[in-house]
């Protein structure tokens, strides 16, 4: 399946989204997220997510938390069949501006030192690593990449 950025919807999780996130989640991560995780981040009004919708199908979400303006990008997931179409870049872009303007001007994220794909994107939008978070994620074991937007 090919995509246009332009067919990308972006907006806020929904609490009727949250189904779908997690489903992407399972699929996606060895310890995700559950749908109770994902429905008290909208009582947090610290914290700001989004989702990319695709024909009227959740196709990825991302998120983050504003913490003494400073956005900690907590998380960024795609459904494998959407993968490779600029979703994740179309969601943290409209992340990233949406959290200017609310004030935050450095973001921060982990991201597993094998996740290649990930950092690629990350380094595109600005991201820098600066460090290393030893045995940072379970299952498997693996270090996290500290990677920085100012």
């Amino acid at each position: 399946m090919t995509i246009n950025i332009e067919e990308i919807e972006i907006r806020e999780l929904q609490d009727t989204d949250i189904e779908a996130v997690s489903a992407i989640e399972a699929a996606s991560f060895s310890m995700p997220w559950s749908p109770n995780d994902f429905r008290d981040l909208l009582s947090r009004n610290y914290c700001y997510y989004l989702v990319a919708i695709v024909d009227g199908e959740v196709a990825g979400c991302a998120g983050l938390t504003d913490i003494c303006n400073e956005g900690n990008i907590d998380n960024v997931v795609v459904a494998e069949k959407f993968r490779g179409q600029g979703i994740a870049t179309a969601l943290l872009k409209e992340l990233i501006s949406r959290g200017e303007s609310r004030g935050i001007n450095a973001f921060t994220l982990e991201v597993r030192v094998s996740n290649e794909a990930a950092i690629h994107v990350y380094e595109n939008l600005g991201f820098v690593s600066e460090g290393i978070r030893p045995r940072f994620y379970e299952k498997p074991i693996e270090d996290a990449m500290i990677m920085w937007r100012r």
